[in-house]
């Protein structure tokens, strides 16, 4: 489905005439969280003007209490009224965030995947196709409504139901994003109990982002209507799956996918092994972006299809870069590492300036590993120059401070407020005494 193309006016007669009585604003913050000012539609034509103020200081990663007045400038195509929502009707305007001095702010996410975009655009490509398949799971809530533990099936991959007791839940929610303009591929059960998968047709990297956030509101709304909690927390249960964010991604040239050469063994382009390259280049650098929570890191271990180490391959599902089979347009690299709790804006933001990087300075792709890479020996990964993704979070902050190209991707203002965080989160779990460690020493010691 093509992306349709609003004005001021359209907006302002749908709004009119839809009975839209509230307006959501919305926008991102550093950690992926969707904030959004809520207005009624009188005051509507003064936000497609641009003159809608927040108080950017109360914003996770934003700025200080004196420097805090920012301005929304809605995104007029991303116009969209909540299916949900039947009695006083509410639509949603995603924005981008401006200085009073009329410059983007530096610490949007949504801004800072605009400049990596730009950067594609001044080396000739176009457009970063991103086709996102962010997993969840759902969980029973309790009278209160509050999330439990117990899983709402004992399903498995595909399974229909009755296994399958999300299958009414997931069908509606796929229901509700056709109603919102997406263009649903496919809807599965996945590997673990009460893990679900929702495939939608790629896009355009700004507007893919926009869809996970989209997509994350729209499955958690659901879900609460089905007396279940759904959650994108990359592993919330020990021994079984976690949830990932593959993201399929290419660079385009016009109507041309520079990703794709018919002459090559494998169909892919120069630049296609030049992009991969500096993406395995980064990896362990922009791993803090891409698998930003302490809990990212307890997905990528062996054993459970997420991958833990930096390499590449055609066929074999468990190196970090996988090769899905489709050539001509549809050609494309699957990096598998990302997790649905990742910033959506940040972690393409990083990946295409790791890409584009392995580009400008033409680096060399390593041999593919064609080889089950969870039962190699650590001296047979070593031997094959196979590194790991970093095994947990302080160690991927340490590959990030230590990167130029992801700082820059990022900028100052973003990479300062999102190390800060992060290493305010590390540090409260490392001191925090957890249930394991009372099970293991309490009667031992």
């Amino acid at each position: 489905m093509s992306q349709p193309h609003y004005t001021k006016e359209d907006i302002l007669r749908i709004a009119k005439e839809e009975n839209v009585r509230f307006i959501r604003l919305q926008f991102t913050d550093l950690l992926g969280t969707i904030k959004n000012v809520e207005i009624p539609r009188s005051q509507l034509e003064k936000a497609l003007d641009n003159k809608m103020m927040f108080d950017g200081s109360s914003i996770e990663g934003y700025v200080r209490i004196e420097e805090s007045d920012m301005y929304l400038y809605p995104d007029l195509n991303t116009w969209v009224i909540f299916p949900w929502v039947t009695e006083d009707r509410v639509a949603r305007l995603i924005c981008d965030v401006y200085l009073p001095d009329g410059r983007p702010f530096p610490g949007d996410p949504r801004g800072i995947l605009k400049r990596a975009l730009e950067e594609a655009s001044e080396m000739g490509y176009t457009a970063m196709n991103v086709g996102p398949e962010p997993e969840f799971f759902l969980f029973k809530t309790d009278e209160k409504g509050n999330p439990t533990m117990e899983l709402n099936d004992q399903g498995g991959y595909f399974d229909l139901a009755p296994t399958d007791l999300g299958e009414n839940c997931r069908r509606e929610i796929v229901l509700t994003l056709e109603e919102m303009g997406f263009e649903i591929e496919a809807s599965h059960h996945e590997v673990a109990p009460g893990q679900h998968e929702i495939d939608f047709k790629y896009a355009d990297a700004v507007k893919a982002a926009d869809q996970i956030q989209t997509f994350k509101l729209v499955v958690k709304t659901i879900a609460r209507q089905h007396g279940l909690h759904a959650t994108f927390m990359p592993k919330p249960l020990f021994g079984v799956n976690g949830s990932g964010m593959h993201c399929h991604q290419s660079l385009f040239q016009g109507s041309e996918n520079a990703f794709y050469d018919e002459s090559d063994k494998l169909g892919l382009s120069t630049t296609a092994r030049h992009y991969m390259a500096g993406v395995l280049k980064h990896a362990r650098a922009f791993a803090a972006i891409t698998n930003p929570t302490v809990n990212s890191y307890k997905r990528l271990v062996p054993g459970y299809e997420a991958p833990c180490y930096v390499a590449w391959s055609a066929s074999n599902r468990s190196p970090m870069i996988r090769i899905p089979a489709s050539r001509g347009l549809s050609t494309r690299v699957e990096v598998r590492n990302p997790d649905p709790a990742a910033n959506p804006y940040l972690a393409l933001a990083v990946m295409l300036k790791a890409g584009l990087d392995g580009v400008k300075n033409k680096t060399p792709l390593p041999a593919p590993t064609d080889r089950n890479i969870y039962v190699m020996s650590e001296e047979e990964r070593e031997e094959q120059g196979i590194p790991s993704l970093p095994s947990d979070l302080h160690e991927a902050i340490v590959e990030l401070m230590n990167n130029e190209v992801i700082r820059e991707a990022l900028g100052e203002h973003a990479l300062t407020h999102f190390i800060e965080l992060k290493e305010i989160e590390w540090d409260m779990y490392r001191t925090q005494i957890h249930s394991w460690e009372r099970d293991q020493y309490m009667t031992l010691y």
